[in-house]
């Protein structure tokens, strides 16, 4: 695994951070890093907050966590967004992040 800028913080449990979230992608996709965030490639459309829930279940699966414990704190409704799991670690999250 390469190292990444990624910036994740830890804290209380729970770890947060930075995506760019890329809707009507091909496929569902964590990864590159670019600048301080993830990007994350979603099927579903930005609208009524399909991509949203997409985010949410990508996260909670690939982290092998329960969708509750994946919370997006802050962007609903824009592309940039702060992401915070709980239960879970910096190492577990760049462990599941494609390079390309």
């Amino acid at each position: 695994m390469n190292a990444v800028p990624l910036k994740v913080t830890e804290a209380d449990g729970a770890i947060t951070f930075d995506v760019q979230v890329v809707p009507r992608a091909s496929r569902d996709r964590l990864g590159p890093v670019h600048g301080s965030r993830l990007k994350v490639q979603l099927t579903a459309p930005p609208v009524d907050g399909a991509a949203n829930e997409a985010l949410v279940e990508l996260f909670a699966k690939s982290l092998g966590r329960r969708r509750a414990d994946v919370a997006i704190v802050r962007g609903q409704t824009g592309r940039k967004k702060t992401i915070r799991v709980a239960g879970s670690t910096r190492d577990a999250l760049l462990c599941r992040i494609e390079d390309e």
